[in-house]
């Protein structure tokens, strides 16, 4: 049996001395190179009939490194349970070449355990829970967001306007050196649409089919992409067409093409209030979710080992890259830095942990009603609910989400129960924008 001491690091850090008798090590060994010989190669010999020596000779340090390899891995996790240690992450092992060992092996392994989890009184924490009903305005303000999503436009001779659809070419210079042309290909763009630079749309109001026009932009100095931060740039600009929108009216047509089949405008409204309604819960839901999850990690002062914050700042890491990449940037000219997630990846471990040590000692984890009822609510939104019902019921594993998403609402539940929750109306506005 291996000798084991363990040495406490830091407060979370433990280092492990582990001293592994080789004599109990030499049958394994043994049987590994008869097994090896049965199907090894050697000149002069037929297949099975090569002397164990022979085999030894070849094999030896690599047959000895395997399962010296895999008694260090038995030992350590023998000696973790015996000591009661929970590991976070993987452990630092260190040891002598196998080779230089005569009686035994020493390796030292160094790693972090999980901290005693404990979330402080919640009963101080102050929580603000928002509140609105769906009215008659909102649900004309979703119908007009519908009505736009539907323009199309038509060519007029007319200048320019904001709101109008224009193709141009463009040539975009910087100090006297082409950085950007479009050639003869023409480009769409909306005039005023929401993310563009309002000075250069400024600069595209008032100029007719056939026209050229140029003009200089300087950039602000926090601008992004930060290529055009504090730059000025010259565009020389040809107008090939312009097009005014044209929206649909609100008509009987209007609604089937949102899937009321007899076209009935009531009918048309109260299924986009339905729809609100199911929004406007989500958002709420969303804010008091986060708000709770805040309040515990403000409530939660235990030590979070490097380990786990290290593989979070990696995942956000790689999901950051992921997220650029498919918004058809290349991640590699992007310098994505550690330091940047790290606060984050901090929070996002320290909320792990809360929950799952709340989940676990106040037996917080979903039943088999409260992942399908998430499952229903994810079918919702579906034309035919029960396909989507039926494949994730298909293979257990894709449960794994819903039941998450419904202890996490067992959780919120259970903090709003204990905290100061305070309700505060919301305009509809505010909270569709998301602020």
């Amino acid at each position: 049996m291996a000798a084991v001491s363990v040495e406490t690091v830091s407060n979370l850090e433990r280092r492990m001395t582990i001293k592994v008798p080789l004599a109990p090590l030499e049958g394994q060994i043994r049987q590994r190179l008869q097994q090896i010989s049965r199907t090894a190669k050697f000149s002069g010999f037929r297949p099975g009939k090569a002397p164990i020596g022979l085999v030894n000779q070849h094999y030896g340090d690599q047959v000895r490194d395997e399962i010296y390899s895999k008694a260090v891995e038995t030992s350590f996790g023998d000696a973790v349970e015996q000591n009661k240690l929970r590991v976070a992450g993987f452990p630092n092992i260190e040891h002598l070449p196998f080779k230089d060992a005569a009686e035994e092996f020493e390796y030292v392994a160094t790693f972090e355990i999980f901290p005693e989890v404990s979330v402080g009184d919640l009963s101080k924490a102050k929580i603000e829970r928002p509140t609105m009903e769906v009215g008659d305005a909102d649900i004309e303000k979703t119908l007009d967001v519908l009505v736009k999503q539907r323009v199309s436009f038509e060519l007029v001779k007319r200048v320019s306007k904001k709101g109008d659809r224009i193709n141009i070419t463009l040539t975009a210079s910087m100090d006297g050196q082409e950085v950007e042309s479009t050639g003869d290909r023409g480009i769409d763009l909306v005039i005023g649409e929401p993310g563009r630079v309002k000075e250069f749309d400024d600069a595209l109001i008032g100029s007719k089919a056939g026209a050229e026009k140029t003009f200089d932009i300087t950039y602000p100095a926090d601008h992004n992409p930060a290529q055009l931060a504090g730059k000025t740039v010259s565009y020389a600009v040809k107008f090939i067409s312009v097009s005014q929108p044209v929206y649909p009216e609100v008509d009987a047509e209007f609604a089937k093409s949102l899937g009321v089949e007899d076209g009935n405008l009531d009918t048309m409204k109260a299924e986009i209030k339905q729809s609100l309604v199911q929004e406007v819960d989500k958002r709420i839901k969303a804010r008091v979710k986060e708000a709770v999850f805040q309040a515990l990690v403000a409530a939660s002062s235990f030590e979070v080992p490097k380990a786990i914050v290290s593989a979070e700042t990696n995942r956000l890491m790689q999901a950051a890259a992921q997220n650029l990449q498919q918004r058809g940037m290349d991640p590699t000219t992007i310098q994505l830095e550690p330091s940047m997630f790290e606060e984050q990846a901090q929070r996002n471990a320290k909320l792990r942990l809360s929950l799952t040590e709340i989940v676990n000692s106040h037996n917080l984890q979903a039943d088999a009603d409260q992942v399908r009822a998430m499952v229903d609510t994810f079918a919702q939104s579906f034309e035919q609910p029960e396909q989507l019902v039926n494949w994730y019921y298909a293979d257990v594993k894709r449960l794994d989400e819903p039941a998450a998403l419904a202890t996490e609402e067992n959780v919120v539940n259970w903090v709003l129960e204990k905290a100061k929750v305070t309700d505060k109306k919301i305009k509809f506005d505010e909270l569709m924008a998301g602020v």
